[in-house]
């Protein structure tokens, strides 16, 4: 069976590179994505849309969509005031209401908040995608219904209620969720947020693995590499260590949701053995992917 795959880029960002690229000097990471005056570098919220995986319209993530007011999202930095997730699925002829699974790798904001309708004042928040089942890690969301002081901002509070009451919520805490079967296969990491679920769409040779924030861009591939966003950067090192040995042995390329250019690549390594990206994707418009 083939599934289309299609990258679909969301509202974009431009946040602190320092704060985005942990302890690497700025030396170095400016090499990889310039800043601006304000020290902030340029970022994708990038989701992927599968047509056909086990028989469904599949979205992994929603961005950061439009649900901040005016004052935040001037803080958070975010470009743009429309929707741009919902105009970018029009483009390829899907509404929000046509899909019926979105895979959420975590609830932080910039990865859920496309959940919800564009901010209106004196409205309060409304939940999108009416027949879609919502599938989180169950581990991941006892974290965002009780957060830690150190990230408690990353979460919407008014998201979770929603989602309960939806009566559309699947928690998974295996390998493979009711929604999709074995099409689908989830592996865990616990280095940025606990339970940070990572999608690997099972295919007949190699696969995608939607790479969440263990791996958000082509220079995160680069194992030292993190984030001071990641609340134990060691663990997050070796997780994407131990991932990137199993992924390069079966094939399977990396899709990126904060990368400013690319959407996909796969996976090498360098003549001294370092991981690096390589035969990157701009963007997916109908990747056949076959699954078993």
């Amino acid at each position: 069976m083939s599934v289309r795959l299609f990258s679909v880029l969301g509202n974009s960002q431009r946040l602190d590179g320092g704060a985005m690229f942990g302890n690497v000097p700025k030396a170095m990471w400016s090499q990889w994505l310039p800043a601006d005056a304000e020290n902030r570098v340029s970022l994708a919220c990038r989701a992927l849309y599968a047509d056909g995986l086990a028989g469904k319209r599949v979205l992994f993530e929603t961005g950061i969509g439009a649900f901040f007011e005016p004052k935040l999202r001037a803080r958070y930095g975010v470009l743009e005031e429309r929707h741009v997730l919902l105009d970018n699925l029009d483009a390829i002829g899907v509404s929000h209401a046509d899909i019926d699974v979105v895979v959420l790798s975590h609830l932080h904001f910039d990865h859920a908040g496309g959940l919800l309708a564009p901010w209106q004042e004196n409205t309060p928040p409304c939940l999108l995608f009416p027949n879609a089942c919502f599938v989180v890690g169950a581990e991941h969301w006892q974290r965002a219904v009780n957060p830690h002081p150190r990230d408690r901002a990353s979460f919407i509070p008014e998201l979770m209620p929603l989602l309960e009451q939806s009566g559309r919520l699947e928690l998974v805490d295996g390998a493979h969720c009711q929604a999709l079967g074995e099409s689908v296969r989830f592996h865990y990491s616990q280095g940025h947020t606990p339970g940070l679920m990572l999608s690997e769409l099972v295919a007949a040779q190699g696969g995608m693995l939607f790479c969440a924030d263990l791996i958000p861009g082509m220079a995160w591939i680069h194992v030292p590499v993190s984030m001071g966003y990641d609340r134990f950067p060691e663990q997050l090192i070796e997780e994407k260590r131990a991932l990137l040995d199993e992924l390069l042995q079966r094939g399977v390329r990396l899709f990126f949701t904060h990368d400013p250019e690319f959407a996909c690549a796969s996976i090498v390594r360098d003549a001294k053995s370092r991981y690096q990206g390589a035969n990157a994707h701009a963007q997916l418009h109908g990747f056949e992917l076959t699954t078993r």
